[in-house]
């Protein structure tokens, strides 16, 4: 059984930075593949980033590229999403999920979901 957390979210303000973690187990998390996703209410869940096993490759939607950043603790087995510059826009459940293989930008793609951590940008 692998378990995904997320934990980080909150209520801020339009230009804040919040920091997302996910943490891993049931499963050697240096194995994975991780993806960082998001739902805003009455949308589609859509891509966010991923980023490979070692952290040598990441890839970003073009609506966070530049403000958004994610890494991996593979000791800690730890994800991370930095997001600066955040937008009303950005309100949304943020999701981690994790497969084997290679990284992937589709969600139906994905084998292990966290729960979710809402994130919320006043304007």
């Amino acid at each position: 059984q692998v378990e995904l957390v997320e934990s980080g979210g909150g209520l801020v303000q339009a230009g804040a930075s919040l920091k997302l973690s996910c943490t891993v187990s049931g499963r050697t998390f240096s194995n994975l593949a991780m993806g960082w996703f998001r739902q805003a209410p009455g949308k589609e869940r859509e891509f966010v980033a991923t980023i490979t096993w070692d952290g040598g490759s990441r890839r970003f939607a073009d609506s966070v590229k530049g403000r958004f950043t994610i890494s991996r603790d593979n000791a800690k087995n730890t994800l991370y999403l930095q997001m600066n510059g955040l937008k009303p826009d950005d309100t949304a459940v943020y999701y981690c999920a994790a497969k084997g293989g290679s990284i992937r930008n589709t969600p139906a793609e994905y084998d292990y979901w966290g729960q979710g951590t809402q994130v919320t940008v006043a304007s």
